[in-house]
């Protein structure tokens, strides 16, 4: 383990991520670099509230789609705590259906598993720090969405309502969305209940038909 100057005190992290030998990575990585400590690993996003709840470290390094909890469930509940942590999403997915999502529910910032280790290192850094941090895919990404004019009737849905509501229109039920976002079946009824009340529908057949009415589905 590298040893930290008395005068400085280490970022401290936990390493969420459902791939043992990404976690064993990170953590060599960063036990190997001066001013870090790496306080704790898990394997899930639930886990990973529960751990960053009880150690409070500067930074959450945050995998998204992982079995047994996603990410962005977990940024969310982590957001809702009050946690000091930032999470600083680290994945391979890049589209506006992962990155979106993160980032509305409260990361901090982005980046993807094949950033440099010294981008990643400064990326820490700077996110202990509350300092936005995006990788440049991902900062392109979010630019051009905003650019985008949104389409009628669908200035109300976040990227990840939208994301629920195609599902609805395709007929899968609450526990498989849940199960292909990873999130949990609460956060998908909560965010029913959203889109239902941002369309004004009073049901889920409502819904899909006045989405397809809109031009925000089809």
């Amino acid at each position: 383990m590298a040893e930290h100057p008395a005068h400085e005190r280490p970022v401290t992290l936990i390493v969420v991520d459902d791939h043992p030998v990404v976690r064993d990575g990170l953590r060599g990585m960063f036990e190997s670099a001066a001013g870090f400590q790496v306080l704790g690993e898990a394997a899930d996003g639930t886990a990973g509230v529960e751990l960053a709840t009880r150690l409070d470290p500067d930074v959450v390094l945050m995998d998204l789609r992982m079995p047994g909890g996603g990410g962005v469930a977990a940024i969310a509940e982590l957001s809702r705590r009050g946690a000091r942590s930032r999470v600083l999403v680290l994945t391979t997915y890049d589209t506006d259906s992962d990155t979106l999502p993160a980032i509305e529910a409260g990361a901090t910032g982005y980046l993807l598993k094949d950033a440099p280790r010294e981008e990643l290192f400064t990326a820490v850094r700077a996110a202990a720090q509350g300092r936005t941090v995006l990788s440049p895919a991902v900062a392109s990404r979010l630019v051009s969405h905003v650019r985008a004019p949104a389409a009628p009737g669908s200035e109300g849905l976040s990227a990840r309502e939208r994301e629920v509501l195609e599902l609805v229109a395709k007929g899968t039920s609450n526990r498989a969305i849940a199960r292909e976002l990873f999130i949990s079946e609460a956060t998908v009824k909560t965010h029913l209940t959203h889109v239902f009340g941002k369309l004004g529908a009073k049901d889920r057949a409502a819904a899909v038909a006045l989405a397809y009415e809109r031009g925000i589905l089809g």
